[in-house]
């Protein structure tokens, strides 16, 4: 697409641009800021794709049902061949780290590595102002606390979406499962929204000035 750019977009260029000015109009309500939007718009939406399709993956046949059997400490355990990556907690946390990380170095490139971890740390307030010291340490301890919040929130979402479509496709296995399949496709939506909106609220914080 990109080798036949047009000023008049037609067909899927057209849809590509559509699609990509909604994502920088949402994200304008969360900035207020084109530029600030034009800036997170990489890392924001990559994740957004990134986490849908890991948690989509899992509701297509054979994702978590096809696999062999192995013994694990004396019993006989299913092991599958295919999961959805987002009920691993390996993955979730792993992108869960990555998005915070974004947070702090976009925080440090807009505002420079003194004024950023004065946000969290400052040795003035320990002398001037102990209470402000003290909301520091638990703003510190805030962005631990957030890591483990992004990755659980979203590995027990589909971890237990997984456990809900195989145990009633296991008690009753034709067309009762298919409204919690249609359930599962809205709730793997809902949290890569949550997830991408989460880390473009924590990214417009870190790049602010502590006064606001």
């Amino acid at each position: 697409m990109k080798k036949k750019l047009k000023k008049e977009p037609k067909g899927y260029q057209n849809l590509v641009e559509m699609i990509f000015d909604g994502f920088l109009n949402v994200m304008d309500g969360v900035t207020g800021s084109r530029k600030l939007s034009i800036k997170f718009f990489p890392i924001v939406t990559t994740i957004f794709l990134f986490v849908i399709f890991c948690n989509w993956v899992g509701l297509l046949p054979g994702v978590g049902s096809i696999g062999f059997h192995e013994l694990h400490e004396g019993k006989e355990a299913f092991v599958p061949l295919f999961r959805a990556g987002s009920a691993d907690l390996n993955m979730t946390l792993a992108v869960a780290v990555i998005a915070v990380a974004a947070t702090h170095f976009f925080g440090i490139v807009t505002l420079g590595v003194v004024k950023h971890v004065g946000k969290f740390i400052s040795l003035k307030n320990l002398i001037k102002n102990p209470i402000m010291f003290f909301i520091g340490i638990l703003e510190t301890i805030g962005e631990v606390a957030k890591t483990i919040s992004f990755s659980f929130r979203l590995f027990g979402n589909v971890f237990a979406g997984e456990v809900l479509l195989t145990v009633v496709a296991f008690l009753v296995p034709y067309i009762a499962p298919l409204p919690f399949l249609f359930l599962e496709i809205f709730v793997g939506l809902i949290q890569a929204v949550v997830f991408a909106m989460l880390t473009l609220v924590f990214l417009s914080v870190q790049t602010m000035e502590h006064e606001h």
